[in-house]
């Protein structure tokens, strides 16, 4: 009887565990969709607004918004001594300009003159620039699988920008709007490489908090231009509305999402949420904006993921 029980026990044990991976796996697979979604919706933006709403005020108010719903989290950790602002201060404003600047209003300007797709398939491109700076300053080996997707990524960046016409970029003929995303896209980069760097001690959510601080203070110059110069675009009800979302939905949830989601599945897992990003974007740009992604965008992106995707093996 009891041989029984304890084998109805194993038994019982053994199939609540495939039922709770199941959960797990239901879990990450929702949580990765609504951060990449959200992620996404910061491109949308951009393009939805299309200069209608100044992007160096966009970027500023939505850097401040993050800056100060993750404040309670940064200034608990600063008095623990877990983020040593003396020693810290200029890794993080590095961190700051060129994640938060350089990758802010840039991006907001770009979609005046390019699509929402264009600027996620972009911005996808940062993985491969990290790895390839990481190779040139000895950071890390990279092994002939990972130049292949590095070239592969490349082609399709450069398919995307050209319009699949290659001589256009000799002509200068490529949009503005995709230059300035090239130029978020190489702030990003950097700024992956310096923010581990930055008070590596503290918890992501309190070096985001500091970084969106930075990031706001480089746009207040620009940001007070156009007040000055625009004050009806900056301080509108279409450009509240513009700072709430930007701060909330790609800022303070997104942000915590991800953390959430590294701290449940891992870094590595965690990464998967690259590869969701333009999908994201070109389903919502479709479904809100109604520009459907092109046969060009579906090569160029399938070149650019699938070779960030071998650039990332080992």
């Amino acid at each position: 009887m009891g041989r029984e029980i304890s084998e109805g026990g194993h038994e019982a044990a053994g199939g609540a565990a495939p039922s709770a991976e199941r959960w797990l796996g239901a879990i990450a697979l929702i949580g990765f969709i609504l951060v990449a979604t959200a992620q996404a919706s910061n491109q949308i933006l951009a393009r939805g607004l299309a200069g209608s709403v100044p992007p160096f005020a966009l970027a500023f108010f939505r850097w401040s918004i993050v800056a100060i719903g993750l404040a309670p989290i940064a200034l608990a950790e600063i008095r623990t001594g877990r983020v040593p602002l003396g020693q810290n201060v200029w890794p993080i404003l590095a961190a700051g300009f060129m994640g938060m600047f350089v990758c802010g209003g840039p991006v907001y300007a770009a979609g005046v003159s390019t699509t929402a797709i264009h600027i996620a398939l972009i911005m996808a491109l940062s993985p491969i620039t990290v790895l390839m700076i990481s190779a040139v300053l000895g950071i890390e080996r990279v092994g002939p699988l990972q130049w292949l997707g590095t070239a592969l990524a490349l082609s399709g960046a450069l398919h995307i920008i050209s319009g699949g016409h290659p001589a256009t970029l000799f002509a200068l003929e490529t949009a503005s709007g995709d230059g300035l995303v090239v130029i978020a896209m190489l702030g990003w980069s950097g700024y992956t490489l310096l923010q581990s760097r930055a008070a590596p001690k503290a918890s992501l959510l309190a070096r985001i908090s500091l970084f969106s601080a930075a990031g706001a203070l480089f746009s207040l110059p620009l940001a007070a231009w156009e007040m000055w110069a625009m004050p009806a675009q900056v301080f509108s009800t279409k450009a509240l509305a513009a700072y709430l979302f930007a701060g909330i939905v790609p800022g303070l949830l997104a942000y915590a999402g991800f953390a959430w989601l590294g701290g449940k599945f891992g870094s590595v897992r965690t990464s998967l949420v690259l590869y969701l990003g333009p999908v994201a974007s070109a389903l919502l740009s479709f479904a809100i904006l109604g520009e459907p992604p092109k046969l060009i965008h579906l090569l160029g992106g399938l070149l650019i993921l699938g070779g960030v995707w071998a650039s990332l093996r080992r």
